[in-house]
């Protein structure tokens, strides 16, 4: 590539720091890219003038990005700034992909060969499995899940299984995970095969053994230039990974925002990006601050907020754009007064003209959704969860609903199949189908074609004593119907059914939300006088379906989702001390628990170009019970310049009592105020209806009960699975027959034919 020196028209569009950053190519360089300054564009653009300069050739330089899609943009973009020159072969993807390319190479050098399977989570999870079942390890008390997660962070930490440790075992699997974690290993090796973690890991390894020096000379010589995007949200490995490629004198040039470094939770370190200057001595740091997505108000209120933080490098955004409307702040009673609050602010931006694909709701905990989903619904306000499903929709809540569906009304096949064996209880496929087999036949439910089984030998042992304990309980279930509030008889349920204990023992990341999501739901049916009637009403809700087009629906999303997106208007409810900023996750960290999640208020603000509102309430109901909150100190931090307090109620509380107060939902002006009282205090008064009576079959099932064939004692028959034999007494449908071999066994008529 012949060297050109004259500037090309792709950077003479860059605002004068943008085009310090892209001309620096000399040193080293670290780009402090705030929100919405162009990060994007500013990689892109170095990299096509590295090229368009004749600095380097295509493959002397190694772009890394952490999202393909990110990758293929970039490929696209400096492609259509070069003239659409082509791009295949560039040393420009992920973390993954380009440790893959590498490996692929050198696969030898660890055991493996160049044709090696890389493995999905599902393949690791059913390895670990069988090496665990192996070892004599209790698989459902200590989970293949849970350890493929603890080894995978190990993996982020660059620990190999003789480098982790003996500490770090824990109590896991009684301490014997690293001695797993090393089989594991092991197993991969014999099967040629890596997982994810791995190809960063082996890739590692080869640059640091002695032996394979010129493996890692020849990358130092290839690579001229190294570029990273998103620094902030690298591992240790990554980090490592980087080092080593760098320490052969190559520029490295690396892009991202300390002030959004939010997923420490999966392995992010940001003392990476804190540390750049001392990696690099030599090198030189940009800051990219004028933003082109937000309001001058907005941008103060960020500022201000991330500004108490310590350990950041420092930057204040601002914006030509002008001031913009303040961000508005209100205190209100409780969560479902919060969410009518927003309700009625989303239909005044609706009035307004506003598009509802720019209104967006990010939330800090996904319990925070069911109250504004409801709330959507109710105003008939089209919606979107963007992350995950629906409130209703989540795995832990439709199992939840199936057990109530069930205890009301037992002959509901659906719902009893789906949670026969959730918590596992040995109730396999094989199972099913012949209780299924015995219901088609006697014309019942899968209920009473269980309750029938469990009085014959049909089933093992124990297996039909599994059932009948899981009968019993439905029924005992039942009858606490009439007399215990519906809320505390599902919180029963889900304890005694065992459903709990599977969350608290899964330790799985995710395993914890959905434990908080169940008690979110089991508050939320305080709001309801019968079970009936809340079953009714997520019946309901499950069956609205969006009527717009895709575009057109208000965004739910958490906090740590929202990253990297941005919208006109942006709700950021539930800032309040305990939920945000999360106590958890300062009783786990300390201070760089709290320093990051101020870093994820940052982020919320900054997603809003024109308007944000921040909510917080009084009284909030958080894992079952109602607490008192206080407002977020993050609340406290907002300038007052930039803020108009909109609150029911100051900062402390104590402004008198507005519409929104009332949980009830009426406000002054509405018809039937609420009784006196707390909220919290009458929810057990209301008025509860009665319940069905016990559920027999419908009549087209009991009419088909009838007209089965009568036996006769005697008679001989033949069963599917103990072959020929006598009737030697009869009771209904369950028959005593005495088998060939023997053996007398009581079976179910429908399981039988006569012999002619």
């Amino acid at each position: 590539m012949q060297a050109q020196t004259q500037n090309s028209s792709f950077i003479d569009e860059l605002n004068p720091v943008q085009r310090e950053a892209v001309e620096e190519i000399n040193r080293s360089l670290l780009v402090l890219a705030g929100a919405g300054t162009g990060k994007t564009r500013v990689l892109t653009t170095r990299l096509a003038h590295i090229l368009h300069s004749g600095s380097a050739f295509p493959g002397e330089i190694l772009a890394v990005t952490f999202t393909n899609k990110a990758a293929q943009e970039m490929r696209e973009r400096v492609s259509s700034m070069l003239g659409g020159i082509p791009v295949d072969g560039w040393w420009l993807g992920t973390f993954h992909a380009l440790n893959a390319r590498m490996l692929r190479r050198y696969a030898d050098l660890v055991g493996l060969s160049s044709n090696f399977s890389i493995i999905d989570m599902d393949d690791q999870i059913r390895l670990l499995k069988h090496l665990m079942v192996d070892k004599g390890i209790d698989v459902k008390k200590w989970t293949p899940k849970v350890a493929s997660a603890i080894i995978g962070r190990w993996k982020d930490q660059a620990l190999s299984p003789e480098q982790v440790p003996p500490s770090e075992g824990g109590e896991f699997a009684d301490g014997r995970l690293i001695g797993i974690y090393r089989s594991y290993q092991q197993r991969l090796k014999e099967i040629n095969a890596c997982d994810f973690g791995d190809l960063i890991l082996h890739m590692i390894a080869i640059f640091k053994d002695a032996a394979n020096n010129d493996v890692l000379s020849e990358f130092h010589r290839q690579f001229r230039y190294i570029m990273v995007d998103e620094y902030q949200d690298t591992n240790i490995a990554q980090y490592l990974w980087l080092r080593l490629l760098a320490q052969g004198g190559a520029n490295v040039c690396c892009v991202g925002d300390d002030d959004q470094s939010i997923y420490g939770w999966r392995g992010a370190e940001v003392g990476n990006i804190l540390k750049f200057g001392k990696d690099f001595p030599d090198s030189k740091t940009v800051r990219l601050e004028q933003n082109y997505r937000s309001t001058g108000h907005i941008l103060a209120a960020a500022s201000a907020v991330i500004n108490n933080n310590e350990n950041r490098l420092g930057k204040t955004l601002w914006s030509d754009g002008g001031d913009g409307e303040k961000l508005i702040t209100r205190g209100l009673w409780d969560g479902d007064a919060e969410a009518r609050w927003i309700g009625e602010k989303i239909e005044d931006l609706q009035r307004q003209g506003q598009d509802l694909n720019q209104i967006a709701v990010l939330v800090r905990a996904g319990f925070q959704m069911r109250n504004f989903e409801e709330r959507l619904i109710a105003l008939g306000i089209n919606y979107r969860v963007i992350g995950g499903p629906r409130f209703y929709e989540r795995a832990e809540i439709r199992d939840a609903l199936a057990y109530l569906r069930v205890t009301t009304q037992p002959n509901d096949d659906l719902a009893l199949e789906r949670i026969i064996n959730v918590p596992k209880r040995g109730i396999g496929k094989a199972t099913v189908e012949l209780l299924y087999a015995h219901a088609r036949g006697a014309g019942i439910s899968l209920f009473q074609s269980i309750t029938d089984l469990c009085q014959s030998d049909e089933l093992r042992p124990k297996v039909r004593t599994t059932l009948q304990e899981l009968i019993n309980k439905f029924i005992s279930w039942r009858e606490q119907i009439p007399v215990m509030p519906h809320n505390e008889l599902c919180a029963l349920i889900l304890e005694e059914s065992g459903y709990n204990a599977m969350l608290k023992a899964d330790k799985a990341p995710e395993a914890e939300g959905r434990l908080e999501n169940l008690k979110e739901m089991v508050a939320g049916m305080e709001e309801y006088e019968a079970l009936q009637e809340f079953l009714e009403h997520v019946a309901l809700v499950l069956e609205n379906r969006a009527k717009g087009s895709a575009n057109d629906a208000v965004t739910l999303i958490t906090l740590h989702g929202a990253k990297g997106l941005e919208y006109d208007n942006v709700f950021l409810p539930g800032w309040e001390e305990g939920l945000f900023p999360s106590q958890r996750s300062m009783d786990e960290t300390g201070l760089k628990g709290l320093e990051e999640e101020r870093r994820l208020a940052y982020v919320g603000i900054t997603r809003a170009r024109k308007k944000a509102y921040i909510s917080y309430v009084a009284n909030r109901q958080m894992y079952g019970s109602w607490v008192n909150a206080i407002p977020s100190r993050f609340v406290s931090e907002l300038p007052d310049a930039s803020v108009v307090n909109e609150s029911d109620m100051g900062m402390g509380g104590g402004r008198q009592r507005s519409s929104h107060w009332d949980s009830s939902g009426h406000s002054g002006s509405s018809a039937g105020a609420s009784s006196g009282g707390s909220y919290a205090g009458n929810i057990y008064a209301r008025r509860r209806s009665a319940v069905n009576a016990p559920v027999t079959p419908a009549g087209t099932a009991a009419a088909r009960r009838a007209s089965l064939p009568t036996y006769q004692r005697g008679q001989r028959v033949v069963h599917r699975s103990f072959g020929e034999g006598e009737i030697i007494y009869i009771d209904g449908q369950k028959l005593d027959i005495l088998f060939d071999d023997g053996q007398t066994k009581r079976v179910m008529a429908s399981f039988i034919e006569v012999l002619a």
